[in-house]
């Protein structure tokens, strides 16, 4: 068993309600509060955090298959962004409570080597990224992180509250779900989420990632360097854009 690790908490202002007709006004707008109940109706919350969850496992184990690469950066880009909003969810819900003190065992943790390795492979061109670990931390130093380790390891947070799921604890599936994302798995996923739009962006607006062959592209490039840049998009759109399925933006009348 694992002992227990309570949620972080938060100031009074962000917690919302746990009855089902609450409502909560944030910068005007009135957002109605979910309740954690534990029923099988489609519209339950714990029902519709399940399942974002489960879709998401499904759709990158099968875009780590390899079976679609050409649209393996757009789909991931699509699945990490719908992730996010369940865990926008679960931050923005009052801290759920577990109905045990101790964590049930749910035996040992799937293996996700082969599917992080799939990954790696699928995304070898534009892997690795830059990342700062907490922007509120002065003068962070960016550290090189890895899309496919990201997507696997939110994935065995995910199987984690999963297996609780399935097994009928609710309030645990939805306490570890919540815990994690604020721990672990938020901050991982919005870290792969905008080094994936930030390639879809480079790709479709034909600006050239920094290092590609060699090439300078400085935001104060002028005259020749201009179009050395633009030359450089065109080649990144060639070698990476296109056998990842991203096609560049086209302008208005072209």
């Amino acid at each position: 068993m694992k002992s227990r690790l309570a949620v972080p908490s938060r100031g009074e202002g962000c917690l919302m309600s746990d009855a089902d007709t609450a409502t909560a006004t944030v910068d005007g707008q009135v957002h109605r509060a979910e309740r954690v109940a534990h029923t099988d109706s489609p519209d339950d919350f714990a029902v519709q955090i399940c399942d974002q969850v489960e879709s998401f496992i499904l759709a990158v184990t099968e875009v780590a298959k390899g079976d679609d690469p050409d649209s393996a950066v757009p789909y991931l880009l699509l699945e990490v962004s719908q992730l996010m909003l369940a865990g926008g969810r679960l931050g923005a819900h009052e801290d759920i409570l577990p109905e045990e003190r101790y964590e049930p065992d749910i035996g040992p943790e799937p293996d996700v080597d082969e599917l992080r390795e799939r990954l790696a492979k699928l995304l070898e061109p534009v892997d690795v990224y830059s990342e700062v670990f907490d922007p509120y931390v002065p003068r962070s130093t960016p550290v090189a992180c890895r899309i496919s380790d990201d997507l696997a390891d939110v994935l065995t947070d995910l199987r984690h509250g999963m297996a609780h799921y399935r097994a009928g604890r609710v309030s645990e599936a939805l306490w570890w779900w919540q815990f994690s994302y604020l721990s672990n798995w938020g901050p991982t996923a919005s870290a792969a989420l905008r080094a994936l739009q930030s390639l879809v962006a480079h790709v479709r607006l034909n600006t050239p990632l920094a290092d590609l062959d060699g090439l300078d592209t400085d935001n104060d490039a002028e005259g020749d360097d201009i179009e050395l840049e633009r030359a450089a998009g065109a080649v990144m759109a060639a070698e990476i854009g296109a056998p990842l399925g991203i096609k560049p933006r086209r302008r208005q009348g072209s």
